[in-house]
């Protein structure tokens, strides 16, 4: 029976990072047709100036919607695995109230600060009027937000998979045509058409699962009390998350110009985004389901061991190949003219993998209600990777801020694995810590003769690190989820 039950958890967990992995990828195949085309058409001082905008609206989205896209999620989550019917509905009920009222909080932040925003950001011409114009995606992101923590809670995981997918469809659909006609004058209507039809989409689905209840009246609004201390040790979290990407992209636009900003952009995007195709389970499948485990510690680690170890073994040979193939990747996701930035993505792919260990202990103190602790990590987190990302591009470039993104992973490592040994009794398991050198050992393997190699050699050691990797991968994926037939 025990046995049995370890086939299914890892059957279950290599299932839907399989699907939402999956469904990321036709997502990034959609993107990279829409970052190819807004490359090209806007350049790097275009993707550059998105991007700024793109950063107001997270870091005004994160304070304002007081983290309740994550907080709500546990309640939820908690009601839906007891199957406690009456608690599931105040809880969406609650969540839907609070989010309409954040996002209209939110939208009048974006619009006062505007003014203050234009002076921090820029250093010329005015663009006051262009921060208020995104107070409206401010609010829009908030209500799409909590829908999709409903759906999150309710481990309705195959309509998210799809509206993963939709969303990235309707992107292309929406803003390649603006750019073509505008070009850069497009980008604020661009953004604010994909935001409504993101949150049309994503009501669409949510509203036929859980019909929309709202009520604004004080005495039930103040029932959410404590969901509201949670979110907002994460809304804080999220906005030194938030402030130090905005942080940074205001330093390299000051220190340097809008170009490094668009080239710093799409290194960050191709390393978090496009490698991290992996993670998308995590919020989606996982953290339901370790909020539902409460306190256990056991069944936690277990949980947690088994999730490392499924994302690490999925992951590595897709960086290996990732980093192998970089030279021919960047130019084809963008354009000849963003290849300034692979010296900063190489290093950064290492730091993927450190992700892939970390992220899953990130979770915990969330999941136990712990929020001063996820609290405290996260702001050692945003504070390491502002110093580490400052001091790496002053002195050597855009590939001194990829090694400043790989020390910055490596603090966030020792750190989580600290914190989660001490406060939470996490113990990771021999098998893990084996994966994680073996892996680990190939990455940098590739990184040298990446870095240090040019002719057949470069892509001959690529392509056996990458076989190496996948092979080691598959024979022990096979062995967890119980799979004793012949290899293929």
């Amino acid at each position: 029976m025990k046995e049995s039950k370890q086939t299914d958890s890892y059957a279950h967990i290599l299932k839907y990072t399989g699907l939402f992995g999956s469904m990321q990828g036709l997502s990034i195949l959609v993107g990279i047709i829409r970052t190819k085309l807004v490359a090209l058409i806007l350049g790097p001082d275009g993707v550059g100036l998105m991007s700024l905008f793109n950063s107001t609206i997270r870091l005004l989205g994160d304070t304002s919607q007081l983290g309740l896209p994550v907080s709500g999620v546990r309640k939820i989550s908690y009601a839906y695995e007891h199957n406690d019917q009456e608690s599931l509905a105040h809880h969406i009920k609650l969540l839907r109230s609070w989010s309409l009222v954040t996002g209209i909080v939110g939208m009048i932040l974006c619009v006062a600060l505007s003014p203050l925003l234009n002076s921090w950001t820029f250093n010329w011409g005015n663009h006051t009027l262009h921060f208020m114009l995104l107070a409206p995606i401010v609010a829009l992101s908030t209500i799409t937000g909590g829908e999709l923590a409903i759906l999150k809670g309710t481990r309705r995981l195959r309509p998210l998979a799809l509206i993963s997918l939709f969303q990235v469809v309707l992107a292309l659909i929406i803003s390649v045509p603006l750019f073509l006609l505008w070009q850069q004058t497009a980008i604020i209507p661009s953004l604010l058409l994909v935001a409504l039809s993101q949150m049309l989409l994503t009501i669409g689905y949510s509203y036929r699962y859980h019909p929309l209840r709202l009520s604004l009246q004080p005495d039930f609004l103040t029932q959410g009390n404590s969901t509201i201390r949670l979110g907002i040790a994460f809304m804080l979290a999220a906005m030194m998350g938030s402030g130090a990407e905005f942080i940074i992209r205001l330093f390299l636009n000051t220190r340097g110009n809008l170009d490094d900003v668009g080239l710093y952009n799409a290194g960050f995007m191709m390393t978090m985004t496009y490698a991290g195709m992996v993670f998308t389970a995590l919020e989606t499948d996982y953290f339901p389901r370790l909020s539902a485990i409460g306190n256990d510690t056991k069944q936690q680690n277990r949980l947690i061991n088994r999730q490392i170890e499924v994302s690490l073994l999925l992951l590595a040979p897709l960086l290996i190949a990732f980093l192998a193939g970089m030279p021919i990747i960047l130019p084809l996701l963008y354009s000849s003219k963003f290849l300034p930035a692979l010296g900063m993505v190489q290093p950064a792919v290492l730091a993927m993998y450190l992700r892939a260990l970390t992220l899953p202990l990130c979770y915990v103190p969330l999941a136990r209600g712990d929020s001063s602790t996820y609290l405290i990590v996260e702001g050692l987190s945003a504070v390491a990777i502002i110093v580490a990302v400052g001091f790496g591009f002053t002195h050597w470039g855009l590939t001194g801020a990829g090694f400043g993104i790989l020390v910055a992973g490596l603090a966030d490592f020792f750190v989580l694995t600290t914190v989660a040994f001490r406060r939470y009794g996490y113990r990771m398991n021999r098998s893990n810590i084996g994966y994680t050198i073996f892996h680990f050992l190939l990455l940098l393997c590739t990184y040298a003769v990446a870095t240090t190699t040019q002719d057949w050699t470069y892509w001959a050691a690529g392509f056996i690190f990458f076989l190496i990797s996948a092979a080691f991968s598959w024979r022990i994926l096979r062995q967890k989820t119980g799979d004793t037939s012949p290899t293929p």
